[in-house]
């Protein structure tokens, strides 16, 4: 596990050296939909680690966001997110990251997200811990909701779906603290791991976007479901994730919610 963890280590720090010479380019953008774009840069940061993967380890699998998948039968499995927060990064707005899991037999056992604008390497080993530049993580002790720090953010369809996120977002909005909306789910996940936010959730993510900082919080002393409460894995479309103590207070919150859609 140490090779493997030092591989995913380094490949995302090379990653996102890549994205950091980038960022101010001048880079070609494409749309996959009305709101939801790719940049040359997501594809260079995927190249890059697909690449490294294959001659590393040829005989596993690999799923990432912008390339098919690579299926070789193996109970390995490399899950990637080359950029996440790539709206940001289009717009030079320095909240980003690379993500890098790797799955045995179905189960997530070892995550890496990095930072590269403030140098952050979250990383987490199954029955290891999770650990922020070498020194452990653990979630926040906040146990009221009315004094939490929540993270979420909005699915690419807004525009056109009702199940948008906006009403979870305006009667959760009045049940806390704060809510920051900052466009890079891994990393909002990362911290919470890291007791930075005290829980998060959102509406339509791939398994790309959560694999890596699913891990850090269930080893940083976190929780997670779907946001009613439901057993969640990488395939779920919903998440809820927090440091435990207020799980209960926002389920409470999604449930009403629904309620109020009925």
């Amino acid at each position: 596990m140490q090779q493997m963890k030092d591989f995913a280590v380094d490949l995302a720090h090379k990653a996102g050296g890549l994205l950091m010479e980038k960022l101010h380019s001048s880079l070609e953008i494409h749309y996959k939909g009305d709101i939801n774009l790719v940049t040359e840069a997501d594809k260079m940061s995927e190249n890059l680690i697909i690449g490294a993967i294959r001659r590393q380890f040829p005989d596993h699998g690999i799923l990432s966001e912008e390339s098919p998948a690579i299926l070789d039968g193996s109970t390995m499995r490399w899950i990637i997110d080359p950029l996440d927060g790539t709206t940001n990064y289009a717009h030079g707005y320095p909240v980003f990251c690379v993500s890098i899991a790797l799955e045995k037999n179905g189960s997530i056992i070892l995550g890496v997200v990095y930072d590269p604008t403030r140098n952050d390497t979250f990383v987490a080993v199954r029955n290891e811990g999770a650990y922020l530049n070498g020194k452990k993580l653990a979630v926040s002790q906040t146990s009221e909701l009315t004094g939490s720090l929540l993270a979420t953010g909005f699915p690419y369809d807004i525009r056109d779906s009702r199940e948008n996120n906006l009403d979870n977002f305006n009667t959760m909005a009045k049940e806390v603290q704060a809510i920051r909306r900052a466009g890079a789910a891994a990393l909002d996940m990362a911290y919470v791991a890291a007791g930075r936010f005290d829980g998060f959730w959102e509406l339509k993510l791939n398994p790309w976007d959560t694999a890596a900082a699913c891990l850090m919080i269930e080893e940083a002393g976190g929780k997670i479901s779907d946001i009613f409460g439901r057993p969640w894995n990488l395939l779920s479309p919903h998440i809820l994730a927090s440091n435990g103590r207020i799980h209960e207070q926002m389920l409470s919150v999604f449930q009403k919610v629904k309620k109020q859609e009925a």
